[in-house]
């Protein structure tokens, strides 16, 4: 039998052996990774948990409109925290400031070690929040269905307006 502290010390070593084989000389913080993992994990539980506590009912099925509409507010909301400058606050702990990216969109370098790489990468990377904000959209669906409809319907309208900001830029510039 090993005591408590010799586990740990050699789940410890694992984990540094694990991470030494996989990542080599590249910054890969597994183990920040795990915690993301871990704490996503957690919040779905609560969600399910907290409906299933309050009697709240999960749809059997999503209206294909939903599912639209939400692609577009989950693709507008995430570009707006991730790359906007007015979210930039958000991500200044976790970035550096290089530059401009596109129309109204920042370039930020990520910045630190362990979990302020990986916590920098997730708002920095609208793919990656883009799940936690699907996640949001779905638990607004199960606790708040009406106030999260409007909301989306409100972020979906502004990504089609961008959509046709761009396509009439587009427009000018090829007429010029």
């Amino acid at each position: 039998m090993f005591t408590v502290a010799e586990t740990r010390d050699k789940l410890a070593h694992l984990a540094h052996s694990v991470q030494d084989r996989y990542a080599g000389d590249e910054d890969r913080p597994l183990a920040g990774y795990a915690l993301t993992m871990a704490a996503y994990g957690t919040v779905v539980g609560a969600l399910a948990g907290t409906a299933r506590l309050t009697g709240r009912d999960v749809p059997d099925r999503v209206p294909v409109t939903d599912v639209a509409l939400g692609a577009l507010a989950i693709e507008k909301l995430s570009r707006l925290l991730t790359k906007d400058p007015v979210t930039s606050p958000l991500r200044a702990p976790f970035t550096a400031y290089q530059g401009t990216s596109g129309s109204a969109e920042l370039d930020e370098e990520v910045r630190g070690e362990g979990v302020q790489k990986v916590v920098g990468e997730l708002v920095t990377c609208p793919f990656c929040t883009s799940v936690w904000v699907a996640t949001g959209f779905a638990a607004g669906l199960v606790y708040l269905p009406r106030t999260t409809r409007l909301t989306v319907a409100a972020l979906a309208a502004l990504a089609g307006a961008d959509l046709l900001q761009f396509a009439r830029a587009g427009l000018e510039k090829a007429s010029s």
